[in-house]
């Protein structure tokens, strides 16, 4: 996707879903890339083949980084939410306090190119639908009150220091590239989820909540082709301007629903998957939709694999590869 090849980048959290599959994409694009990941969330082997790799925190970013790196993309984060509300001090510890000592290091690198891994979990309970950038942040968990935070600290750091930084926020990442996928542990998402179900690794899939103001009653989301979103990070660090700090949302435009990706599931993979209802979960909107508007605009961008089965699609076939070395 990059026309400006050659150039040397550090990915932060590279060993994890989404970090590889960018890291992969900048490799392809003619980059030098380094992973740097302390491997508490990420996979050794998810980082891919031709990247170096450094075993640490981004706290100590700061022993090695070096003015020969053109820029970084930034993924270093913890992001389940629910851990977030029982320990909050850890995604404070690390999210912001682990970019804060990331942001010095670059400063005092002389690295002025950032893009960085946001999250639709900033806005909180969306006020209007599609959500865009303009619309309130009332995160409602410290992982996305961490993650707002560190956006309000690059862009401290734009204003201040000429920094070139872009925050792409997006909720739901699904799908594979490669051999690079899914591996949460606890796993969290709807698909992998579901695709653990047509596998037999679990019973059943828990609907929680089939009465909300939706087409079947079930919760819509936006779902993002981790691909898309790899090639959108590298559009972004061409379009990143010094002293800007440039916040996109990405996003399908349009949303699907619990029982759709169910039903998806069961079309692309010829198994059963049974559900159980449940409960609704507190905090859970009816509908969560990002707009890309200015994404299409700033960075050029649009999502070429938008299909919702296509994403299955691909998903199934990593989440295949690794079921013998499955829990």
């Amino acid at each position: 996707m990059s026309s400006s090849t050659g150039k040397k980048y550090l990915v932060t959290g590279g060993a994890g879903y989404v970090g590889s599959v960018v890291a992969a994409h900048l490799l392809e694009a003619g980059h030098t890339v380094t992973v740097l990941d302390d491997l508490s969330t990420g996979f050794r082997e998810g980082v891919p083949e031709g990247a170096e790799f450094v075993e640490g925190r981004i706290q100590d970013a700061a022993t090695w980084l070096d003015a020969s790196y053109d820029g970084v993309l930034h993924f270093a984060a913890y992001s389940q939410v629910g851990e977030s509300v029982v320990d909050p001090e850890k995604y404070w510890v690390n999210n912001v306090g682990g970019t804060t000592a990331l942001l010095a290091a670059m400063r005092d690198a002389g690295v002025r190119t950032l893009v960085f891994s946001s999250t639709a979990a900033t806005y909180g309970e969306p006020v209007s639908s599609p959500i865009t950038e303009s619309d309130p942040t009332a995160p409602t968990s410290p992982y996305g009150a961490s993650k707002l935070a560190v956006d309000h600290m690059i862009s401290g750091e734009a204003t201040a220091h000429g920094l070139a930084a872009v925050s792409l926020r997006y909720f739901n990442v699904a799908g594979a590239y490669g051999s690079c996928g899914e591996r949460h542990s606890p796993e969290s998402h709807l698909i992998p989820l579901v695709l653990q179900v047509a596998l037999g690794q679990r019973e059943t899939i828990s609907v929680y909540g089939d009465d909300y103001p939706t087409p079947d009653g079930t919760c819509v989301r936006d779902y993002i082709h981790v691909a898309d979103l790899a090639e959108a990070h590298l559009l972004a660090l061409e379009a990143a301007t010094a002293g800007e700090h440039l916040i996109c949302n990405l996003g399908n435009g349009n949303g699907f629903s619990v029982r759709e990706v169910i039903e998806t599931v069961r079309q692309v993979t010829g198994h059963p998957v049974p559900e159980t209802a449940a409960p609704r979960r507190g905090g859970d909107p009816a509908v969560l939709v990002a707009s890309a508007a200015t994404a299409r605009e700033r960075l050029g961008w649009k999502p070429s694999r938008p299909d919702l089965a296509a994403i299955v699609a691909d998903a199934w076939t990593f989440a295949r590869r690794e079921e013998p070395t499955a829990p």
